[in-house]
């Protein structure tokens, strides 16, 4: 039992994570029904963002979070402009492999900027371990659990109280009808990829300091798993992508503590190919009829 609840606290700051990435995955599906694979690699620029605010400038660990948060908003605002904006009316195809091309893009510009090595990221503070009994909560695992829940609490503000969130809704439902509003469709397209980028920013930072590494291909996986956690919630629901990036986090690591860690990737996979099968708007989505 104890060895349960441990993976279960192991698995909640992993699916934390994965919850952070979905988000933005499925705030742009959501929006213009755009699959981003790049937005795992936005994670990894996140990551280095912060590396080099606390080796170089010796920022703080929360500065260099917002800082790497704001870089990866403005970078996921022009990657939405310059790569995305030119094939909006094109079709989701094109847009699909435009976006792989720009995965590949950051990973190897990256790889040519800061090498392939893996780095160690810089310890920002002391951590500390709590025993419950046999059961250990890391102070690693309070903060990941802390700054995601809270990063989650201040998106459901904005896409609910705000202005900027209301633009969003609207343009979701029908972009069209949206525009005829007066609503800026291209500036709440912006917003969305801002916010989203933001937070896999967000993201890819928690991951370093949790593994104390990173390196150029770190997104690949954790991309491809916040995808699947999106799938799992139902995609375009942000509630879903935070509820399935929980449950994909707390599977791997009770597949991890029960000693199969080698198939734990191929268990997300074999969730994503029954959740197609059986569910395939996710389990929160809903089946919507389309007039024709």
């Amino acid at each position: 039992m104890e060895i349960f609840i441990q993976q279960l606290i192991n698995g909640i700051a992993l699916g934390s994570i994965y919850a952070l990435i979905a988000l933005g995955y499925t705030m742009v599906y959501g929006i213009i029904k755009l699959i981003n694979f790049a937005h795992g690699d936005i994670y990894m620029v996140g990551a280095f963002v912060a590396f080099f605010m606390i080796s170089i400038f010796d920022m703080p660990f929360s500065i260099a979070l917002l800082v790497a948060m704001a870089a990866c908003a403005l970078l996921g605002m022009i990657i939405e402009r310059v790569a995305y904006k030119p094939l909006r009316n094109q079709d989701r195809l094109t847009a699909l492999i435009t976006a792989i091309g720009v995965s590949f893009f950051l990973e190897y510009t990256m790889i040519y900027l800061v090498k392939p090595d893996p780095r160690a990221f810089p310890a920002s503070f002391q951590l500390h371990n709590f025993h419950i009994g046999n059961i250990v909560i890391s102070s690693k695992d309070l903060i990941i659990f802390a700054i995601s829940l809270g990063l989650m609490l201040l998106l459901t503000y904005v896409v609910n109280r705000t202005k900027t969130g209301k633009s969003m809704r609207a343009v979701s439902y029908d972009s069209e009808a949206a525009q005829l509003m007066g609503i800026d469709v291209n500036k709440t397209i912006s917003a969305t990829f801002a916010l989203g980028s933001a937070l896999a920013a967000a993201a890819g930072v928690l991951v370093g300091m949790y593994y104390g590494q990173i390196e150029p291909l770190m997104g690949i996986m954790p991309g491809l798993k916040a995808f699947i956690a999106a799938v799992i919630g139902g995609i375009g629901i942000i509630p879903g992508a935070a509820f399935g990036g929980l449950i994909l986090g707390v599977t791997e690591s009770l597949v991890s503590g029960a000693g199969y860690s080698m198939l734990r990737d191929a268990v997300a996979f074999i969730i994503l190919i029954i959740i197609l099968i059986v569910k395939p708007t996710g389990l929160m989505g809903k089946n919507v009829k389309e007039k024709v």
